[in-house]
């Protein structure tokens, strides 16, 4: 293990992070809220650490192995939250403790999207939007973004990369160069951004919002600067705007790479997880509507059809705005959607989850099992878009699942334990685990009313959601730390 590496390349990435709380101190400025002071102070506190860690090492220079880019991912996700959270514990308005303020700055990195503050509408604009810029940050991945300046520092970034990118296939990459598939991701990412709140402001939003709302919306993240979410709008045209542009974020952006680079959108529909994808929202939203026109939820099939289709979408691909309490709506369709966050989005997105593709390889793999009865000497492979894929592939699925549903009843049952009901655990960790946001019971609106250890334990199970189980679970083996 490459320690003086690990610490310099944490330190300058600390340094990169502290320059994010710069924009929220001007926007402070500009609203004139008094909350600059704030940002000062967590800017500050978190350059002098980078700096701490960077400055007896800085002349150190070694190649990462695979090994100390899992380390660094966990280490700098885990004190980037912490460091996150250092403004809303040292601000006024909200003056939050310890657990809270780490656990909303995790929510956003992660993009989550569940919170612990009550009364957004009152808070300081400034705080508004760190909250939405934490979000648009986590989203891509802020290592992404360094992994696009690790060479110019002399430090190879693939590692950085494979630990960080979700889904089962990382090897892939979109250029030939890593920093230039890192670059590539972000101009896809920021175009979308840029195109989605021009599209909320031309609808009415003001210009504010639009900007906080489409860094959660591309970001699939679920952070309102409203208590109300989306709701607040009351707006069918804004619930279509943040459909369409959740659906292109929820999607594989080596897809958007593809389509911008031969100028054709044919890629899409070939892709045999993106029809899945599509499939599998289609099918929750018609199944969304029919229930809610026909149980008198909505006494118009236009109210039904719009809230069916934008609940189903921003739950199913885990970026968790509402448009209404849908914990309160009857029957079975909150737990359906809940269950549809488990999906999530296609691999190499924004989304969480365990993404389409790993659900439809288990669809195929069962689908194997079941012919295999029929013939049992039969050599049938799975294939994906027309290419077997290696055993290898498939053992990774499987451990990944395993992996996901031990993680998820362990911590379900450890909420349990500390007092938590049964409707209430069951949904709080499934939609942090699968960085969703809004649960059901207790943590339908918010997540405030959580005891500490229950808020720990769930800031833990977004770290897990948000680095695909496999990265931190790796570093709890005595096998990656022996020579």
């Amino acid at each position: 293990m490459h320690y003086r590496v690990i610490l310099r390349i944490l330190g300058l990435l600390l340094m990169i992070f502290s320059t994010t709380m710069l924009p929220s101190v001007a926007v402070s400025w500009w609203y004139g809220d008094g909350a600059a002071a704030a940002f000062l102070q967590g800017f500050a506190l978190t350059l002098a650490t980078g700096l701490v860690l960077w400055l007896p090492v800085s002349r150190h220079r070694g190649e990462l192995r695979i090994r100390d880019g899992f380390l660094i991912v966990v280490l700098f996700w885990s004190v980037l939250g912490s460091f996150g959270a250092l403004p809303l514990m040292l601000g006024q308005d909200p003056h939050m403790s310890l657990t809270d303020a780490v656990f909303e700055s995790i929510s956003g990195l992660t993009t989550t999207g569940a919170t612990v503050i009550v009364g957004l509408d009152q808070l300081p604009q400034s705080i508004l939007y760190y909250r939405q810029q934490l979000q648009w940050l986590g989203g891509m991945g802020i290592i992404v973004l360094a992994v696009a300046i690790l060479p110019m520092l002399g430090i190879g970034g693939m590692q950085l990369y494979r630990a960080e990118m979700p889904g089962p296939v990382k090897d892939s990459k979109l250029t030939p160069r890593i920093a230039e598939t890192a670059k590539a991701l972000w101009y896809i990412y920021l175009g979308l951004t840029v195109l989605c709140a021009l599209a909320y402001w031309a609808a009415g939003m003001s210009l504010f919002d639009a900007i906080g709302h489409s860094f959660s919306t591309v970001a699939i993240g679920g952070f309102s600067t409203h208590d109300a979410s989306m709701g607040h709008f009351n707006s069918a045209l804004m619930e279509m705007i943040a459909v369409g542009f959740i659906l292109l974020s929820g999607a594989n952006f080596a897809l958007h790479f593809t389509a911008w680079r031969h100028r054709t959108l044919s890629g899409y529909w070939r892709d045999p997880e993106f029809r899945a994808y599509l499939f599998i929202l289609a099918a929750a939203a018609l199944i969304a509507t029919a229930y809610l026109y026909l149980s008198g939820t909505f006494t118009s099939f236009g109210s039904a059809l719009h809230h069916g289709i934008f609940q189903a979408v921003s739950i199913g691909t885990t970026t968790g705005f509402t448009t209404a309490d849908y914990f309160n709506w009857p029957g079975f369709l909150p737990v359906m959607l809940l269950f549809m966050s488990f999906i999530g989005g296609c691999a190499a997105s924004t989304a969480g989850g365990m993404k389409v593709i790993r659900v439809l390889l288990l669809f195929r793999q069962g689908a194997r099992e079941i012919r295999r009865l029929i013939h049992p000497t039969a050599m049938i492979p799975i294939k994906i878009g027309g290419k077997v894929l290696p055993d290898r592939v498939m053992d990774a699925v499987w451990g990944f699942f395993a992996a996901y549903v031990a993680a998820y009843t362990l911590m379900l049952l450890i909420l349990m334990a500390t007092g938590l009901d049964q409707i209430t655990a069951f949904s709080a960790v499934a939609a942090c685990m699968n960085n969703m946001g809004p649960g059901l019971g207790e943590v339908g609106a918010h997540y405030g009313e959580l005891n500490n250890v229950a808020k720990w334990v769930l800031c833990f199970a977004m770290l897990l959601g948000r680095l695909e189980v496999f990265s931190i679970l790796v570093l709890l083996t005595p096998a990656f730390w022996r020579r």
